[in-house]
């Protein structure tokens, strides 16, 4: 660059900014999605088939390894496949007799 473009009004970029970017701004939309109707019909649907499914295991823990699998797919932006996605995943953690846990198995 040609000194000339380094001073004075030709400078037009602003200082750098130092905000944490996992925070969001108030014009920037949260990662966070609510769930719809839809959405808790289907967590009410995979709970009965999986404690139909899995009648050994009591219905509170069947409920939650489902919820913990909604979980991990809260900040998805693709909203279609999360249903059989959780159910998959509630299926898997049954089967091995534990709940998943977001953090390890991740989306």
């Amino acid at each position: 660059m040609a000194p000339a473009t380094l001073q004075g009004a030709d400078r037009t970029e602003s200082a750098p900014s130092f905000e944490d970017p996992g925070v969001p701004t108030p014009h920037e939309p949260s990662d966070e999605r609510s769930p719809t109707p839809e959405e808790l019909a289907a967590v009410r649907t995979t709970v009965a088939r999986l404690t139909a499914a899995y009648p050994s295991v009591d219905a509170a823990t069947v409920e939650a390894t489902v919820e913990a699998a909604y979980d991990a797919f809260r900040q998805a932006k693709v909203r279609k496949y999360v249903p059989i996605l959780a159910e998959r995943r509630s299926r898997k953690a049954l089967a091995a007799g534990s709940t998943p846990d977001p953090a390890r198995d991740g989306p």
